[in-house]
């Protein structure tokens, strides 16, 4: 009788599959279907120990570096990584003598000034392997592995990050890998087989003011109804980009006016619409998907410099974030917008802005939309939880005593997951009172975002892949 009930919700699950994504059991981009970071249909686990193996249906070495989130697409479960560089500097702390008073500082026009030891980027001097991997979803096993790019990075990065930033993107067939300035790759799911390539040439990104801060290359890929849609927001010729998913072919290119930014693209379907949402600092902004057009911009000088989320959309909104100022906005566009949008002006009275608020916006982390409210976990550790229609406040709470945060939650089940770097998994009650369930233990730092596959977590760590049962 209980596999019965458990057939039947899996078909449930199947039936209620937006397009050809299935509801609850395909994590096919950055943040799942939609960048929503949601997946829904089954039970999700509540406490689990990965030291002592409490929990763990399977945990795989990944060798080398990579913040690439798990990509989920049936019985396959797919990850980047970049080999052979300098991996003893990955999640460098800084010293006390790194924070002291008479330490090296280097100032910003926008936002203070830094330790020295903290901007200064990282260099891979001996060639790297670029990985892609796919693994067996139920054993961990490996199903194939193939050798995208050899050679030595093209650009630095921050210490934080790595040479294989980007998630993966596909749509059941096809399997997208993008490094950034060592070129974008195009294989066949199923064998590994390589389809096409393509090269940009350098794609330098790193902190707009001061041109020698590399960071590393970030945005990822997404895949919809048969188009690649590709953000290349760098210190040149920033670009949005459209192509066909099975030839490689390019149908239109878009220029942006942007300084370099670390988002993913999301694609909003409004109506009979679709346009593709692109965070930003200069040039916030929606496109037509079909032609590249530009929709509409918000030119936002009081927000983050350095945006990193990926845009959100649920209900006719689309939602926006970024830190790095003091400003730190957190804004709901309407997805019917046109034109030049302005934050100038008394809240409430650009029709084509539904919300916005300040002093409460992320700087890494991508906020989750969950059952119609917002679960915004900055880097910093702290939540806040608003009404998603109104922007209205529910309450803010610290989780855990400190530590810092660069994956962006996810949600599930009811329950509403928030990752630390240093490996402590938060389970928040979905709600609008704060309810802490469980704090569980990975074992290892971790930057990347988890996905959610019928019911298990997959966590990305430091040197591992790890499924939760």
């Amino acid at each position: 009788m209980i596999r019965l009930v458990w057939l039947g919700l899996s078909f449930c699950a199947l039936l209620s599959a937006n397009g050809d994504v299935a509801a609850g059991i395909n994590w096919p981009s950055f943040r799942g279907p939609g960048a929503t970071g949601v997946a829904e249909g089954f039970r999700t686990p509540v406490t689990w120990n990965v030291p002592e193996n409490q929990g763990v249906a399977w945990k795989t070495p990944i060798p080398g570096l990579g913040h690439s989130s798990p990509t989920i697409w049936n019985d396959r479960v797919c990850v980047t990584t970049a080999i052979g560089g300098n991996e003893d500097t990955a999640f460098r702390k800084l010293t006390e003598a790194d924070k002291a008073k008479d330490a090296p500082k280097v100032k910003t026009t926008l936002d203070g000034s830094y330790p020295a030891a903290a901007v200064i980027p990282i260099t891979d001097p001996n060639a790297l392997e670029w990985h892609v991997i796919c693994l067996d979803k139920r054993s961990g096993k490996v199903a194939w592995r193939q050798t995208a790019h050899v050679g030595v990075p093209a650009i630095g990065r921050h210490e934080k990050s790595t040479q294989a930033n980007a998630t993966l993107a596909t749509d059941g067939t096809h399997l997208v890998a993008f490094f950034g300035s060592e070129g974008l790759f195009c294989y066949r799911l199923a064998d590994g087989r390589l389809l096409w390539k393509k090269s940009f040439g350098l794609l330098d990104a790193g902190y707009w003011e001061v041109p020698s801060w590399q960071w590393g290359f970030a945005s990822s890929p997404v895949i919809h109804d048969g188009r690649l849609i590709l953000l290349a927001d760098v210190q040149k010729d920033s670009f949005l980009t459209s192509f066909d998913i099975t030839t490689g072919k390019e149908i239109w290119r878009t220029a942006r006016r942007d300084v370099p930014t670390f988002g993913t693209p999301t694609v909003v379907q409004h109506g009979t619409h679709t346009q593709i949402a692109v965070n930003g600092w200069r040039e916030t902004a929606g496109y037509d998907f079909a032609t590249g057009a530009q929709l509409w911009s918000l030119n936002n000088p009081k927000g983050g410099d350095l945006p990193v989320p990926t845009p959100i959309t649920d209900g006719g909104l689309i939602f926006f974030t970024s830190g790095h100022v003091a400003t730190r906005p957190i804004i709901a566009v309407r997805a019917s917008a046109r034109g030049a949008l302005t934050l100038e002006g008394e809240p409430g009275t650009n029709p084509h802005i539904a919300w916005n608020i300040v002093r409460d916006g992320s700087y890494v982390p991508t906020p989750v939309l969950y059952r119609g409210l917002l679960y915004n976990g900055r880097d910093v550790g702290a939540l806040e939880v608003y009404e998603a229609a109104t922007g209205k406040r529910l309450y803010q709470q610290r989780l855990g005593p400190g530590g810092r945060y660069t994956s962006s939650p996810v949600a599930g089940d009811g329950k509403v997951y928030f990752t630390s770097e240093d490996g402590d998994v938060f389970v928040v009650k979905a709600g609008p009172e704060f309810e802490l369930l469980a704090q569980n233990d990975m074992g290892e730092a971790s930057m990347a975002t988890p996905a959610i596959s019928e019911g298990r977590l997959y966590f990305r760590t430091r040197s591992h892949l790890v499924a939760i049962r």
